[in-house]
């Protein structure tokens, strides 16, 4: 089968010859210990494991253009930067990544900075948003055989990485009408950009990111997602489901049980990266919500830094019906951390592969 066949297959419940091969990239720190260990720096991981091919188009349906990086401040200790999404942080010099920043400010805060530093940004219009070489592209797309995706955007996400989980938290109680606005905006946006696009390559999926949930629930309520943001995913996934696109997958961290009925319901059928941490279980979801749900990732990112072969031989044994039945990529449960040895990593693959 090819890389597209496959996915597909698998994605449909339909018999495959073995397992779609892809998850989460490593970080940065992840390659230079990995670089360390023994993977060639004239070769990569993703070769050597087997992975499958897998991409989305050129297509931009978020900020036209970001924020210029700048130091603000630099000490012996620390540095303060406003990175790409206009956000201001404070940053150890001397920890590497993924340690997280401290959010120091953010760029949206009310509706003035709503309508003069991010509206010109959000222009669905913008030149720049679909690729200057998009009729080329098409015609390589007709014939390609790997999988292909396209991005269909973030009713939540994107407003929280700008605003902030307690300035949009407080926002829905003092100004919901203001949230509202955003999101339907948002929304709206995705929707002209993609009929521009979804009517001239029949794409295998389409793919959101939210990262709306912490450890043990959703950052918002679910009464608010279902009155304020089910609504802008429908009209997304209606016209995705219009162009055959069928596949619509979402990538948020956390425990997001309880959203699964509600994007189910939106359209979206595909969850990721499903964080073992947070308590999310593949194979109880599974048992709980039957084929209707898609899933990615589910492999505790801990255990692959922890715990020896039998206990990753566990894991996933563990996981096996899951695996052959389809409807299920295995993958880490996040981006691979540097704590994931390479020699763990690799075995963590082969096993994966001996399954099918």
């Amino acid at each position: 089968m090819t890389s597209r066949e496959r996915y597909r297959a698998v994605t449909h419940y339909q018999p495959f010859d073995r397992l779609f091969r892809h998850e989460m990239g490593p970080y940065p720190e992840t390659l230079k210990r990995w670089h360390a260990e023994g993977l060639p720096r004239d070769d990569s991981y993703q070769r050597i494991v087997g992975y499958d091919r897998f991409e989305t188009a050129p297509v931009n349906v978020g900020l036209a253009w970001g924020f210029d990086y700048e130091t603000l401040e630099t000490t012996a200790t620390y540095e303060v930067y406003r990175d790409g999404d206009g956000v201001i942080k404070k940053k150890l010099r001397d920890v590497p990544p993924p340690a997280m920043p401290k959010y120091v400010e953010f760029p949206l805060r009310d509706r003035e900075t709503w309508r003069k530093v991010f509206l010109p940004r959000l222009n669905p219009e913008s030149p720049n948003r679909i690729s200057m070489h998009w009729a080329s592209l098409v015609k390589q797309y007709a014939v390609r055989d790997f999988p292909l995706g396209v991005s269909a955007g973030s009713i939540f996400g994107w407003i929280r990485n700008w605003m902030g989980v307690e300035n949009v938290a407080v926002m829905l109680y003092d100004d919901p009408a203001f949230v509202q606005e955003m999101m339907d905006y948002i929304g709206d946006l995705v929707v002209e950009v993609l009929k521009k696009v979804v009517f001239d390559v029949q794409f295998d999926f389409a793919v959101m990111w939210e990262d709306m949930a912490y450890k043990t629930a959703s950052l918002i309520s679910p009464r608010h997602v279902r009155a304020m943001m089910l609504p802008n995913y429908r009209k997304i996934t209606d016209l995705l489901h219009r162009a055959g696109v069928d596949i619509v997958m979402l990538d948020s961290d956390g425990n997001v049980e309880e959203l699964i009925p509600l994007w189910l319901e939106a359209g979206v059928n595909y969850i990721y990266p499903m964080e073992v941490a947070a308590g999310m279980d593949v194979v109880a979801l599974r048992k709980k919500f039957g084929r209707d749900l898609i899933m990615g990732g589910g492999m505790d990112k801990r255990v692959l830094a922890w715990g020896d072969r039998k206990a990753i031989d566990a894991m996933i044994e563990e996981k096996r019906d899951l695996m052959l039945e389809g409807g299920y990529i295995p993958g880490c449960d996040h981006a691979i951390p540097p704590d994931i040895s390479w020699a763990n990593f690799l075995h963590y693959r082969e096993k994966l592969a001996s399954i099918a």
